[in-house]
């Protein structure tokens, strides 16, 4: 799930172990989109999941940023993280 949140700033990592370049070791990569281990990885897979998930008409619950509702006529649906 980690990997599909958008990095909101840039980010560098060294080259993974067994990569290999014919430029050479010294290089970094530049990440496009979040991967496991970032700190900031569940942070900006949240702020998808809630753009998404808003899109569909769910309302995040004031109590609990983990708990959304939906209210269609007199039916009701949680969505619990």
């Amino acid at each position: 799930a980690f990997l599909n949140g958008d990095l909101e700033e840039e980010v560098y990592m060294k080259q993974p172990e067994g990569f290999s370049s014919n430029k050479g070791e010294h290089l970094v990569c530049k990440l496009k989109k979040s991967i496991y281990g970032l700190k900031q990885a569940s942070r900006q897979w949240y702020i998808k999941f809630d753009g998404i998930i808003s899109s569909y008409g769910f309302v995040e619950s004031p109590i609990d940023n983990c708990i959304y509702q939906k209210v269609s006529g007199s039916k009701i649906c949680f969505l619990v993280l």
